[in-house]
């Protein structure tokens, strides 16, 4: 995995202070494979209760762990219970690793 200790603890952060104790956040793409060069980070964060208004919560955590992260790109994808699942969320959840 291509994250120090400090930017997986700034993820966290950052999807607790958002999305709340409840919500889980997962690793996944290119950033898993540590012969690897460069890439965003793409993080599934899953919320076991219904997101009313998911746009903007998935706008602020990336922008925040943007920021975090030194101005690196970030992907949010959000998985909650009264939103659609797509095959990404299956594979992010297969082969993410939580943070």
């Amino acid at each position: 995995m291509r994250l120090s200790n400090t930017q997986i603890a700034a993820i966290r952060q950052v999807v607790l202070e958002q999305a709340g104790v409840a919500a889980t956040v997962r690793l996944f793409g290119s950033r898993l494979d540590d012969a690897a060069k460069g890439g965003d980070v793409d993080l599934l964060v899953e919320i076991p209760f219904p997101v009313a208004d998911p746009a903007p919560l998935v706008a602020r955590i990336a922008g925040r762990i943007s920021r975090a992260l030194d101005s690196r790109k970030v992907d949010v994808v959000l998985a909650a219970p009264n939103l659609m699942s797509l095959p990404i969320h299956e594979v992010a959840r297969r082969e993410g690793c939580l943070l």
